[in-house]
C-alpha cells in the first residue's frame, strides 16, 4: 500500500527576520529613525538593564539604569553647555518610571543645585538647595517648593527657622538677626511677619550690633489688662448678637 507524505511546511521568511531582529541581551549602537540612539542592554526589544542613550535634538545624554523601556534604578543625565560645548552634568540619581524619583541631586547652574528626594520630577521630601547668590535652604519640600519645616540660612549669616507652604514663609518661626544680635519670633503670612517678638540675641558678639539694647517692657497690671480685653471681647459678641 503506498505511503504518502505529507511535504514539510517551510516557515515564511518574515518571521526568521523577525526573530534575528528581537532585540535581547547587550547590543551595540542602535538608532532611531529621529537620529536618537542607544547602546546597551535590551529585553523583549525594550531598553532594560544598563545603556546610554543619547537624544539628537536636545543633545542630552542618559547614563544608568533602564527597566523595560524607562529610566528606573540609578542614572545621570547631561547635557550640552552652550558657553564650553562640553557636556555638564545636571542631575545623578535615581528614576523610576522615566522620572526623578528617590534621592538625586540636581545642578541649576555653577553655584546653584540641590541634593535631596524627588517624586514624579519634582523636588519633594527632604532636601538642601543651594542657591546662586548664597543662601541655603534646608528642609522639607513639595511641588518643587519649601513646605513644612525648614530653615533659611543666607549669605551674611542670618537665618529663618519655621512653618513655610508655597516656598514662601507661613506660619510660626522664629528669625535671627545675628548681625544685629537680635531674634525675632512669631508669626508670618506669605513672606511678612504679621505679629511678634523682638529680643536681643548676642548682641555683645554681633559684628554690627544696634545702638541701644532693646528695653525690657513689663505690664503693671497684667491680670487687669487681661480682664478688660476679656470684657471688650464680651462686649463685642453681644453687639454682633443683637
Amino acid at each position: 500500500m503506498p505511503v504518502s507524505k505529507c511535504p514539510h511546511k517551510s516557515e515564511p521568511l518574515w518571521k526568521g527576520w523577525d526573530r534575528k531582529a528581537q532585540k535581547n541581551g547587550l547590543r551595540h549602537q542602535v538608532y532611531a529613525v529621529n537620529g536618537d540612539r542607544y547602546v546597551g542592554e535590551w529585553k523583549d526589544n525594550m531598553k532594560h538593564g544598563k545603556g546610554t542613550q543619547i537624544w539628537k535634538k536636545k543633545g542630552a545624554i542618559y547614563e544608568g539604569d533602564w527597566k523595560f523601556g524607562k529610566r528606573d534604578g540609578y542614572g545621570t543625565l547631561s547635557l550640552p553647555d552652550q558657553e564650553t560645548g562640553r557636556h555638564r552634568r545636571v542631575y545623578s540619581g535615581w528614576w523610576k518610571g522615566d522620572k526623578k524619583s528617590g534621592y538625586g541631586m540636581q545642578f541649576f547652574g555653577p553655584k546653584e543645585y540641590y541634593e535631596g528626594e524627588w517624586c514624579g520630577n519634582q523636588r519633594s521630601g527632604w532636601g538642601r538647595m543651594y542657591y546662586s547668590n548664597g543662601d541655603i535652604y534646608e528642609g522639607q519640600w513639595c511641588n518643587d517648593k519649601p513646605e513644612g519645616e525648614g530653615m533659611l540660612r543666607l549669605k551674611n549669616g542670618n537665618r529663618y527657622e519655621g512653618s513655610w507652604q508655597r516656598g514662601m514663609k507661613n506660619g510660626p518661626g522664629r528669625f535671627f538677626h545675628l548681625n544685629h544680635g537680635q531674634l525675632f519670633e512669631g508669626f508670618w503670612v506669605d513672606n511678612v511677619a504679621k505679629c511678634g517678638t523682638m529680643i536681643d540675641f548676642g548682641r555683645d558678639e554681633a559684628p554690627e550690633p544696634t545702638q541701644f539694647p532693646i528695653p525690657k517692657a513689663k505690664i503693671l497690671d497684667p491680670d487687669g489688662v487681661l480682664e478688660a480685653a476679656l470684657a471688650m471681647f464680651k462686649k463685642t459678641e453681644e453687639e454682633e448678637e443683637e
